[in-house]
């Protein structure tokens, strides 16, 4: 069982993605947040494939070095699992048992919840209250995964000096973040708002919809910056360090937007408009009125103006950290221009409690 620490300190939320390793310290102060300090660090290509973890020492040595960097105050820190290792289910059980009870009786009908033997499980479950149809019945969300995913993650942290504080799963953390983005989107108000949001990272595009709040549907694509990475670095024959750089500080020959970009941004914008088609035709009713863009790539020069005149929708890259204070050693626009990337990271860390 996965059971929480409360940290009055501060809390560390680390994402671990196939192309860095990023960590972010918040503070909470009533209702607000304040960043301690934070770190992005590269990571080999290999060293983490799919979100699972396939060189621990590589993994460990970013790991190092981000926390060298940033210089937390704490070493309390919150890391997640990706939404497809996980099962999530929402349990009705009698009102009347506690906790210990509902534990147990996970445990005895685990093998109708949960495809694997209860000896390889992690899991967790939250009360979400009564039964909205019986007034003597609770609803009970239940989270399970292979207990060699949680070790792991925990062994990256405990080697890198960090305490694992909270196995999250990727989802909630988005989720959790986008209550703050809600923010950003001031002509949104009212359960019936719709939103797309697509996290472009360096190899997997996901597609989240977010209706009140809550992620009703996910779509994941094998397509990301490193497509484009790899595309400048053959072209132009650099190294993928330099093709890394130049694709984020420009300076490439005259014919890049034409035979290397724009086909990129066409592949991209197709992308995103499949995923939105099949969130349609999975029988889904509540329509998107909003995109907001999270990764890494979404900074991409003309990407949001492409994606508003393809979707007829207003286009945003999300920033968590608009209203949030920032510790006076952290560089702004460096802060600024890494927060679409951020978003996992600062979902973690917001279980930060004051």
């Amino acid at each position: 069982m996965v059971r929480l620490k409360k940290s009055s300190n501060g809390l560390i939320g680390v994402d671990i993605t196939s192309a860095t390793v990023k960590l972010i310290e918040l503070k909470r102060a009533g209702a607000q947040y304040r960043i301690g300090s934070y770190a992005i660090r590269p990571l080999r290509e290999g060293a983490v494939v799919e979100r699972r973890i396939r060189d621990m020492g590589e993994v460990v040595k970013a790991l190092q070095r981000a926390v060298d960097h940033a210089r937390p105050t704490t070493h309390q820190a919150s890391v997640a699992v990706p939404a497809s290792a996980t099962i999530t289910k929402t349990l009705t059980l009698p009102a009347s048992l506690n906790d210990s009870e509902i534990e147990a009786r996970i445990q005895l009908d685990s093998d109708k919840h949960i495809p694997f033997p209860f000896s390889e499980v992690a899991f967790d479950f939250q009360r979400l209250g009564l039964n909205a149809h019986h007034d003597d019945q609770q609803d009970v969300l239940l989270v399970a995964c292979r207990q060699q995913d949680v070790s792991q993650l925990a062994e990256a942290l405990r080697q890198a000096g960090l305490e694992t504080t909270a196995v999250d799963v990727e989802t909630f953390a988005m989720e959790r973040v986008f209550g703050e983005l809600r923010h950003q989107l001031p002509s949104l108000s009212g359960d019936d708002d719709c939103v797309a949001l697509v996290d472009i990272g360096a190899t997997m595009n996901a597609f989240h919809v977010l209706r009140d709040g809550r992620v009703i549907y996910s779509h994941d694509t094998v397509f990301g910056g490193r497509r484009l990475t790899e595309e400048i670095r053959s072209r132009y024959g650099l190294s993928l360090e330099e093709a890394a750089l130049a694709k984020k500080r420009g300076g490439l020959p005259e014919d890049y937007c034409a035979l290397v970009l724009d086909p990129f941004l066409d592949t991209l914008v197709q992308q995103v408009g499949r995923s939105l088609q099949l969130y349609y035709t999975a029988g889904r009713q509540h329509e998107v009125t909003r995109l907001v863009l999270a990764g890494g790539t979404c900074v991409i020069p003309g990407l949001v103006d492409r994606l508003a005149e393809e979707s007829g929708m207003e286009v945003a890259v999300a920033n968590p950290f608009l209203r949030m204070k920032v510790n006076s050693r952290i560089d702004l626009p460096d802060l600024a221009s890494d927060a679409p990337a951020m978003l996992t990271a600062c979902g973690l860390a917001m279980r930060a409690r004051a």
